[in-house]
This record gives structure tokens, sequence and C-alpha cells, in this order.
């Protein structure tokens, strides 16, 4: 039988546009890899179907033009170290992204 360790840590979330490049790289691809490159474990990438950010330019799905640009949030569980270091690389490399930072209590369920 599995015993759960609950931890407390960090949900740290970037939001950026689907088409956001740093480096080269899709800016989502490059969050994770610097992730993945750390140990830092794992982090997921969702689409919005709609949103509008901090320049109030509305993207919806519905819209041809727009549509390859949509909203994108990169999610994170971390203990509060690995959310110090990633923020501190995302700093390092000036990335253009705006995020989101809340306690966080989490644990694996099942066979580890």
């Amino acid at each position: 039988m599995n015993q759960e360790t609950l931890q407390q840590g960090v949900h740290l979330t970037f939001y950026c546009h689907l088409r956001a490049r740093h480096d080269g790289m899709l800016l989502s691809e490059w969050l994770l890899e610097q992730a993945k490159r750390h140990g830092l474990g794992g982090g997921s990438v969702f689409r919005a179907i709609a949103g509008f950010g901090r320049h109030g330019v509305l993207h919806e799905e519905q819209f041809f033009e727009l549509a390859d640009d949509l909203p994108i949030k990169i999610e994170f569980l971390l203990r509060e170290e690995q959310a110090e270091m990633l923020l501190q690389l995302v700093r390092e490399a000036n990335v253009d992204a705006t995020y989101a930072r809340h306690p966080a209590s989490f644990a694996v369920l099942g066979a580890t």
C-alpha cells in the first residue's frame, strides 16, 4: 500500500501567448526545457479558448487571424527552492511573461 506524503510548495503559473518565443524556441517549450534540465519535476501547458492580457488585445479561438496566438499558461508544482530557481532562470534570461505564484499542497497518488 502506497502512503501519500503531502508536500508543501508553490503552484507557479506563467502566462503568455501561444506564439511567444524566447531564445529561438516557443516560450512554453523553453520553460519546460529549463525545468527539465534543472530536475524540477513536471510542468504542463494549457491553451485558452479566449483571453486578453496587459496590452488589452482580445484573442479568441473563433477569430481565424488570432487563433494561432491564443493565451496559454504553463504550470508547475514545485518546492519553494525549486520555484525560486526557476524564477531566477527566467529573470536572468530576461523573459517577457507574466506569472502567478500560490502556496500549494500536493502529493502523488498510486505507485511511484
